[in-house]
């Protein structure tokens, strides 16, 4: 199958460029290599592919092509995501994924462990902060800054399909999120169930869960 991704560097201009930033940030003597990435990094442009190609927005997707753009910030925290975690799922050398797991800190403010399975395709909206743990997550997540999801008492979310998080909200504990729904921003949701459609305004204290209409506007099709 053709790769059908447009990407502001050849893809050994962004191995040499992932292995420079972390030989950048951690010199302690165990240099990565951009050969060590670059398995890894073939798969991750697939997934560049898949994931950017359903985002209806011309910095994601041209009408042909899937745009990848190292300088372009969301795209980056993805594309290190990616890349971490197609090194996990190759038993990659392990101080390599903890190294972009930690420049993808230093450089965005994410935490997304390599161990977490994001869905095959989400969004990042300028994450500064974003904490995506171990939850169960469906397709077409929208996350922006300071988003949390997490665990509470060891129990974790599960996340439905659909899903917006805005700025400053979080997912936390044994909480099943339907279909469709959006959490409002600086909103908490803690060991809790949302219909499918919802709403969600406030905290466990001082809340309102309302039905809306899904909105696919950020997306290319329906899904």
């Amino acid at each position: 199958m053709s790769v059908r991704v447009r990407t502001s560097l050849p893809l050994d201009g962004l191995c040499a460029l992932a292995a420079a930033q972390v030989n950048s940030l951690f010199p302690d003597g165990e240099a990565a290599h951009p050969a060590d990435l670059v398995a890894a990094a073939q798969a991750s442009v697939l997934r560049v592919e898949e994931c950017f190609t359903e985002v209806d927005n011309r910095y994601f997707f041209d009408g042909t092509s899937a745009v990848f753009d190292h300088l372009h910030g969301d795209q980056y925290a993805m594309w290190l995501y990616f890349l971490a975690r197609e090194l996990h799922l190759r038993d990659g050398a392990p101080h390599l994924r903890k190294k972009l797991f930690l420049l993808n800190k230093a450089l965005h403010g994410c935490d997304i462990y390599f161990e977490v399975e994001l869905p095959r395709v989400f969004l990042l909206v300028h994450p500064l902060g974003t904490v995506l743990g171990r939850a169960r997550y469906g397709e077409r997540l929208v996350a922006y800054q300071r988003c949390g999801i997490g665990s509470n008492h060891g129990h974790y979310p599960e996340i439905g399909s659909g899903v917006t998080m805005h700025p400053g909200s979080a997912v936390l504990g044994r909480s099943r999120v339907g279909d469709g729904c959006t959490i409002a921003a600086e909103s908490l949701v803690i060991d809790r169930d949302l219909p499918a459609g919802s709403l969600y305004i406030g905290n466990p204290r001082d809340c309102v869960v309302s039905p809306r209409a899904p909105d696919h506007r950020i997306w290319r099709t329906s899904g």
